[in-house]
């Protein structure tokens, strides 16, 4: 091994020597790494397989790149694993030194690396498409939707039950907010065509943001003016090179983006399990500047919920921030639709960041964060997504708005929400059902784990007259595909109680 005269600044803050290791030195470490958490025999991994073909779970892969730079005794890029996918890539590029990288020429750089459609990830999703034609479906992916979709829509002249939306108090649609929407095209146009910062601002982003801080009960908030965007920018932008962020396993794609980008260590724990979380902290928290902990207030592929004043004493112990993501919670969970924190009647304050969107429950587009002043200060100056973004439009803003105002006044939406879920699950799990952690919540999945089956079976009930989304890995872990439904106050209970009964006469018969 040839030693460097750099050194690397390790996260006990000591300094370490590093040195170059071999690509073949690197190979067999990652063999024999995955065998160990496999559990397999090292002979049987093969270095040029995709490692997500082994069926890593996220937390694994994470915690996989924090075992190699340890053993490499530098840091590395968070995403590394996901660059370079297969145990050969990822050697041979760790045991590249720069100069050898200079010296290749064009002449010997292979196409699939200049032309998109023949990059292995593209031929792969291709193959995948393939197998979903191959049952003689045809493609189920964007289905035009003819209609408001709330409780029904219109999928070509056929009407068809819906479960396939977020829809969940009927806001997008009802006329009080759809009026919202039109006045605010007639005084302000469509779009804000600026960077609200710059000259973008409008009174109804100020008034939506004061409504939502006063909706959750923080002091200020902040709109952005997508829902991803708004856990990229704003985790990628608090933290970075020297923080931790630990998030959960089944965490939404836009916090692990989010995660990334930030440059920060980062670390899942098990599913809900505050109490790994906790063991977890015990050992690294004193390595790191700033520490957050990401949960949502309902996670959208399983529909459970987590234990919230256990992550906050967690954090108050450990001394890190916490985020909550909301997405599928504000509007739903509590008795009046102001989230997590009202169903477990913990104060506000006790969370850092409480992030949301306006697309499920608030007939928008759109997400936020709320907080404290000095939070919500800085990101308004400071977050990429926002300054160097076009400000959320004034249709959107204004329904958003209305919609907030109308759940206030008519908070009956929500418990009519909680009354169909709670008939959908009791007659799910009547008729021997897998729902899963399902509780609580308008998201409840049907697991029927392989992955063909949900496709046919999602195919199966539209012929039926409902339409609901299927679910597959990488979405969800291999192995627990699902059909996912979103229940809405707008369901009533025959169209509940004849998709449940369709549904379990297809899973016993098959047709």
């Amino acid at each position: 091994m040839t030693k460097l005269n750099s050194e690397w600044n390790g996260k006990d803050g000591l300094s370490v020597s590093t040195s170059i290791k071999s690509a073949t030195e690197i190979s067999t470490w990652l063999v024999t790494k995955l065998a160990e958490i496999l559990e397999l025999d090292p002979n049987s991994i093969d270095p040029y397989l995709d490692l997500t073909d082994y069926g890593l779970s996220s937390i694994e892969t994470v915690n996989l790149s924090g075992d190699l730079e340890n053993f490499l005794a530098r840091r590395l890029s968070p995403t590394l694993l996901w660059d370079y996918p297969t145990i050969d890539a990822l050697a041979q590029y760790l045991a590249a030194s720069h100069s050898e990288l200079e010296s290749l020429s064009t002449q010997a750089v292979s196409p699939e690396f200049y032309r998109f459609d023949l990059t292995p990830e593209y031929r792969k999703f291709q193959l995948q498409l393939e197998e979903i034609k191959a049952l003689g479906i045809g493609n189920p992916f964007f289905r035009v939707q003819e209609q408001v979709v709330n409780e029904t829509t219109r999928i070509g002249d056929r009407q068809l039950i819906n479960f396939a939306t977020y829809n969940y108090l009927g806001m997008s649609g009802d006329p009080v907010v759809s009026q919202a929407a039109k006045d605010a095209i007639e005084r302000y146009g469509t779009s804000v065509s600026a960077s609200r910062l710059v000259s973008g601002e409008k009174p109804l982003h100020q008034e939506l943001e004061r409504e939502i801080a006063d909706f959750i009960g923080t002091e200020a908030c902040i709109v952005y003016v997508g829902g991803h965007a708004t856990n990229v920018t704003t985790i990628g932008h608090l933290f970075g090179k020297n923080d931790l962020i630990l998030y959960d396993q089944f965490s939404h794609n836009s916090v692990l983006e989010g995660c990334k980008l930030s440059g920060s260590s980062i670390l899942a724990f098990p599913h809900n399990d505050w109490e790994a979380l906790d063991e977890m902290l015990a050992s690294r928290r004193l390595h790191y500047q700033k520490v957050l902990i990401v949960i949502e207030g309902i996670y959208s592929t399983d529909g459970d919920i987590p234990n919230l004043p256990q992550f906050i004493e967690v954090k108050q112990r450990h001394h890190t921030f916490l985020m909550v993501d909301e997405a599928h919670s504000f509007g739903v969970l509590g008795k009046s639709g102001r989230g997590i924190s009202e169903l477990f009647k913990v104060n506000p304050s006790a969370v850092d960041l409480w992030m949301g969107t306006l697309s499920k429950s608030f007939a928008s587009c759109g997400g936020y964060i709320a907080g404290s002043s000095a939070l919500i200060d800085y990101l308004k100056y400071t977050a990429p997504g926002f300054v160097y973004s076009v400000g959320i439009s004034p249709p959107n803003a204004a329904a958003s708005l209305a919609a907030i105002k109308l759940l206030k006044a008519e908070p009956e939406r929500v418990s009519r929400l909680h009354e169909n879920a709670r008939l959908f699950l009791d007659l799910a799990q009547k008729k021997g059902l897998n729902t899963g952690n399902s509780g609580g919540s308008p998201v409840i999945p049907i697991i029927v784990g392989d992955s063909l089956k949900s496709v046919q079976l999602s195919q199966q009930l539209f012929e039926q007259g409902i339409n609901v989304p299927f679910m597959f890995y990488p979405s969800v872990p291999q192995n627990a595909a699902r059909l996912r439904f979103f229940i809405t106050c707008t369901h009533s209970e025959e169209q509940i109680r004849f998709t449940v009964d369709t549904l379990a006469n297809l899973l016993v018969t098959g047709h």
